[in-house]
């Protein structure tokens, strides 16, 4: 490769090439909890239609300054419930694989490291082979 380029990075011949978009939360500006970032992020992969979408969280931020007052009209799960049905639906037409990765300031999961994967059994049936929830730190093999 040329400058900058990493000597590992080229994708041997014949290889089909995957899209992958990667996103690290928290998805809501430091003011409000509308989620209008996560709304601009499933506007990006409905245009994009990556093959895999890997989310970091934190999708409910212990950080935030309402969620530190608690400040929310629901749980903490109910909250996050609602940020994945948001991005499961908003992605459908899309059909990529969606990959949850959660993060240490995920308020509603675990504080330990490693961290397991979320739980998360309310999914639609027609969703559940293109959703996966995995631990942090995890490896995938996409291809």
């Amino acid at each position: 490769g040329g400058p900058g380029r990493h000597p590992h990075a080229a994708v041997p011949a014949g290889a089909a090439q995957r899209l992958v978009l990667a996103a690290c939360g928290p998805y809501t500006t430091s003011d409000s909890l509308a989620y209008a970032p996560l709304a601009d992020l499933v506007a990006v992969v409905a245009r994009d239609k990556p093959d895999v979408c890997v989310l970091f969280g934190p999708f409910v931020d212990a950080k935030h300054e309402e969620v530190e007052s608690c400040r929310l009209l629901g749980s903490f799960a109910d909250v996050f419930k609602l940020c994945v049905r948001t991005i499961v639906e908003g992605t459908r037409s899309a059909g990529c694989q969606l990959v949850f990765v959660p993060s240490l300031r995920d308020v509603h999961h675990d504080y330990v490291y490693p961290q397991p994967p979320f739980a998360c059994a309310e999914l639609p049936k027609e969703d559940r082979p293109r959703v996966h929830f995995v631990s942090d730190p995890c490896t995938l093999e996409i291809g």
